[in-house]
């Protein structure tokens, strides 16, 4: 019979599978919520198209929706342990239109090839 010495439990590798979901469906929805944006204001201030209430609300829901985005893109950096520039760049993505679609494809390919960012 034998006995354990050490008291600590063998590492186990992070499963990253729930956060990465998370953090693409809140990349898709940030994106979307984006490009709604850039149309509110083309069209309220460069048009001058007098817009509905319910349209003027985009601001505020894509605001929301990067607060999360920001915090499961954190969350995700923190589990797949990103570099500091890689983390940066992926935080700037939901400010930029297009360019969360694109920071999504990439984290998703490196993150199942198991590479950092």
């Amino acid at each position: 019979m034998t006995t354990r010495t050490d008291d600590a439990a063998p590492a186990r590798p992070v499963s990253l599978g729930g956060p990465l979901i998370r953090f693409r469906v809140a990349a898709y929805a940030t994106g979307v919520a984006l490009l709604g944006l850039v149309v509110e204001m083309l069209l309220q201030y460069v048009f001058r198209v007098e817009l509905p209430q319910f349209v003027k609300m985009i601001p505020m829901v894509h605001g929301g929706l990067y607060l999360v985005y920001l915090l499961l893109a954190v969350d995700l950096a923190i589990k797949a342990r990103w570099s500091m520039k890689g983390t940066l760049l992926v935080l700037i993505a939901g400010c930029i239109p297009f360019f969360s679609f694109v920071m999504e494809r990439k984290v998703t390919h490196k993150v199942q090839a198991g590479a950092k960012l």
